[in-house]
């Protein structure tokens, strides 16, 4: 089963940075204002090797992987990034609010390296399919690098708690590092060298399959990676600096694991037209209306429409729509017949939301192919609800579909059964920072 190792991370010198002002998001939430912010805040930020800026001038020896790389050398040789001298795994809290709340949770888990295994193998699984694009770059970085400078996201499941109840008790006894991000989320990193807990911590994951949460196209590039290596040695190396990458594990039970929707838009669909959409998904779905007819009152429909949507995932199957200029409730019909609508996907697919709308809603309403939903040409995607009718209000999309989020429980049953999601099913909030750990191969 899973494989985990205690390793030598090398870690930012706090006497000589202040760790908020040189960790980042991982490299493919980082926008170009995030980008240029980070480069001023400190000239030891990750974004000069996370995600470097290109320029007209770069070539063959001189450009962002091989800057990336001399950067990493030269912090190593000025002791900005000191390597830990003892082995160790890395307990890792974030303390966090949800989002449009104040409710503040805790995610806790721990870094470790962990065996990198091909699918097959049915050790680690995945939840969602990847595209190529990401995965070239982010294997050009690694190449010039050898360094993983983010966590991959692992769920692991122990209903126990056994190894939460081991990081509780390791907390207690020492400081952490600490750095609050732009979001106001709190990480905390407490290094565990003692030989007796980490035996036990990876005897307790020995048993364990492990799902990817996020991080899938960096999971890939690795096994990329790791194939590259081993097609240039004469045998097989199990111990090999490249057979690992680094990677943050956390329970499915624990109290702060948190998905949230991601919404879609969609937009330039060919004779859109919206009176033919909601007859030819009349079949499937009773649509309840949330009329206004002022800003007042808008107010008020949106208000209700928010809560009933929310209300409506614990007692039955339904989806949010925004559409000329009013909110609509989709509620799947008793009498639709599921295996009928969508004949060629498990009972547990079958159960999701997000499926729901991408076969019903997306391709037999209105028409958009896989290869369309791939591309992304009718289709963009927003975390945050407002965001998402804002956009259909200035006719960046004509209509907009509102989800309730996948379970945990339901990412793990789909991905343990060797199934996949539509992409962007699942957003795991908040996000792992880059360069609180990293793992040099060399």
């Amino acid at each position: 089963m899973a494989e985990i190792f205690p390793f030598h991370a090398y870690r930012y010198n706090l006497a000589r940075v202040k760790l908020a002002d040189v960790v980042t998001q991982p490299y493919d939430k980082i926008t170009a204002a995030m980008q240029e912010r980070y480069a001023t805040v400190s000239p030891y930020n990750l974004i000069a090797v996370e995600k470097g800026k290109p320029s007209p001038k770069d070539s063959a020896a001189d450009n962002v992987y091989t800057r990336a790389e001399k950067a990493l050398q030269q912090w190593i040789r000025d002791g900005v990034l000191l390597r830990d001298s003892r082995p160790g795994i890395y307990v890792y809290f974030q303390e966090y609010a949800m989002p449009g709340t104040t409710e503040r949770r805790t995610r806790k888990g721990f870094i470790a390296l962990g065996r990198l295994e091909d699918y097959a193998a049915h050790v680690i699984f995945r939840h969602e399919l990847t595209h190529t694009g990401p995965k070239a770059d982010r294997l050009e970085l690694l190449r010039h690098t050898r360094t993983h400078t983010g966590q991959l996201f692992m769920l692991y499941d122990d209903p126990q708690k056994r190894i939460d109840g081991m990081l509780d008790q390791t907390v207690a006894r020492s400081r952490p590092d600490e750095a609050k991000d732009e979001h106001g989320v709190v990480h905390r990193i407490w290094p565990v060298s003692d030989p007796q807990i980490i035996t036990d911590v990876v005897r307790a994951m020995a048993a364990q399959e492990l799902v990817i949460a996020d991080g899938h196209h960096r999971y890939e590039t690795a096994l990329a990676y790791r194939d590259e290596c081993r097609a240039k040695t004469a045998g097989r190396d199990r111990n090999a600096p490249y057979e690992k990458a680094m990677m943050a594990f956390f329970n499915t039970h624990g109290e702060g694991l948190v998905i949230l929707p991601t919404h879609r838009l969609v937009a330039n669909v060919r004779s859109f037209d919206l009176d033919s959409f909601r007859k030819k998904i009349s079949p499937a779905f009773d649509e309840e209306d949330y009329a206004f007819g002022s800003e007042a009152a808008r107010a008020a429909a949106y208000e209700r429409f928010q809560r009933d949507l929310m209300a409506s995932g614990d007692n039955g199957r339904a989806l949010g729509m925004y559409a000329g200029g009013s909110f609509a409730l989709l509620r799947l019909r008793r009498d639709a017949d599921l295996q009928k609508l969508m004949p060629d996907l498990s009972p547990a697919q079958r159960k999701l939301d997000v499926v729901l709308l991408h076969r019903v809603l997306l391709e037999d309403g209105l028409g958009i192919t896989p290869a369309a939903f791939t591309a992304e040409q009718n289709i963009s995607y927003e975390r945050e609800i407002g965001a998402a009718v804002n956009a259909v209000d200035r006719k960046r999309a004509e209509i907009c579909f509102l989800l309730n989020p996948v379970g945990v429980n339901q990412v793990m049953e789909i991905a343990l059964a060797g199934e996949v999601l539509p992409q962007k099913s699942t957003d795991f909030y908040p996000k792992l920072l880059s360069g609180l750990t990293l793992y040099r191969l060399d």
